[in-house]
């Protein structure tokens, strides 16, 4: 019996070797601060298979009129904790993803307590009891406690309370948490990257790494655009540890995605599910977010169980013949049958090189690192010419990573 076309897609996407994607990254390439100014970073314009050299702050001259492109409005928390033992042990606590109350919003607001996946270092110091740390309001003392609860796989859950009366877990987070920047920069946090390290136009809180292509945006880029007729839609996907979550397997097949939890309100989706023109992504997050978003529509049209989860490899074995718009038509149907005014869903997309794009025309990105399923995401965009514009970027002084320079791709 012979094996359908997506079987085979699926396959083939499997079989990649993450060592095809790979090039030399020295060290000093990588942006360890930003720039002072956001906009005056670099930007590569690639179009037709050609590359440019521009400037950021000159992006609305690059995407056509009339196009619409989509934001990641997610805001960083200040997820890193770093405690002290009685014996001057440290222990830092890398808050995840909420557990109880699981929902994002939920967890932010809750007063007293709240339950949360974490990665702790130095855990062999942290076998038993409560650790404590001390903060300041208005000049009165209280006390930030940590417990663990369950060791789940790779991480524990940690259960935090405090003594405030009226603060919000988030309003904790911002008193005593850092900014947890991404390792690759070997260095501390600083008060600078609690500004730096978010976007402007961020707005809920819920990830543990900025979604980084849209760092380079100010408000005068955002009018620029907005005068040139560029409509701008939002959603958002709160980005998780996973992003730096190196490929270990030599086979694609073998890597596990990540899950990251995405959100989107009723008119995102019913702008989209008309839109009759081109989409540009800002950021490998919107990526998957938009594309996600596509298949749990098609999930839903082929009256498919679990319509709002995505996993790994569902996108290569799916239908594929929908249209962006039949689908986020079924996702806008479905939230006014079931009175949703979000869609909540989470997905473990992977885009690798064979992935048919379904909903995006073109991506406002960094630059990334090597054998990362980010780079995968390049490839599948532009093809093998992924290693002309790294080449390029690597030959003319372009910042690497998420403080790094820019660039604007379009589909090959």
């Amino acid at each position: 019996m012979m094996k359908d076309h997506t079987e085979i897609k699926s396959l083939k996407a499997q079989q990649i070797q993450i060592k095809e994607f790979t090039y030399d990254l020295p060290e000093e390439r990588i942006a360890k601060y930003p720039l002072q100014n956001r906009e005056v970073s670099k930007l590569l314009v690639y179009k037709n298979g050609q590359i440019e050299e521009s400037v950021f702050q000159s992006l609305s001259k690059h995407v056509d009129a009339n196009c619409s492109m989509v934001f990641n409005n997610t805001k960083v928390i200040q997820a890193r904790l770093i405690f002290h033992k009685d014996t001057g042990a440290r222990v830092e606590i890398f808050c995840l993803e909420p557990l109880r109350p699981a929902d994002y919003n939920l967890a932010f607001q809750a007063k007293s307590r709240s339950s949360w996946k974490c990665i702790v270092g130095n855990l062999r110091k942290w076998k038993t009891g409560v650790l404590n740390m001390s903060f300041y309001v208005d000049g009165k003392t209280y006390h930030l406690h940590a417990e663990r609860l369950t060791p789940l796989e790779g991480a524990q859950e940690v259960q935090f309370s405090w003594d405030h009366p009226d603060l919000s877990f988030g309003e904790v987070l911002d008193q005593t948490g850092k900014i947890p920047i991404p390792p690759y920069l070997n260095r501390d946090s600083e008060d600078s990257d609690t500004i730096r390290y978010q976007t402007v136009y961020s707005k809920f809180e819920g990830s543990v790494a900025a979604p980084t292509a849209g760092l380079h945006f100010t408000e005068s880029v955002l009018g620029e655009l907005s005068n040139k007729g560029i409509s701008r839609e939002e959603l958002t996907l709160h980005v998780g540890a996973g992003t730096f979550k190196p490929v270990k397997a030599e086979n694609i097949g073998e890597h596990e995605m990540h899950t990251e939890h995405i959100q989107v309100d009723l008119k995102t989706i019913s702008t989209l599910s008309e839109c009759q023109h081109s989409i540009i992504a800002v950021g490998t997050t919107s990526v998957r977010s938009l594309e996600s978003l596509y298949w749990m529509g098609v999930k839903l049209l082929c009256n498919a169980e679990n319509p709002s989860l995505l996993k790994q490899w569902e996108a290569y074995q799916l239908p594929q013949d929908y249209t962006f718009q039949e689908a986020f038509q079924a996702i806008r149907i479905y939230m006014q049958e079931h009175d949703l005014s979000l869609f909540n869903a989470a997905t473990q997309i992977i885009i690798a090189p064979g992935y048919d794009f379904k909903v995006i025309e073109g991506l406002v990105t960094n630059f990334h690192q090597p054998q990362s399923t980010l780079l995968l995401l390049i490839s599948a965009l532009v093809g093998e010419d992924w290693k002309k514009i790294y080449q390029y970027a690597l030959q003319n002084d372009f910042r690497f990573l998420s403080y790094g320079d820019s660039s604007l791709l379009m589909r090959s």
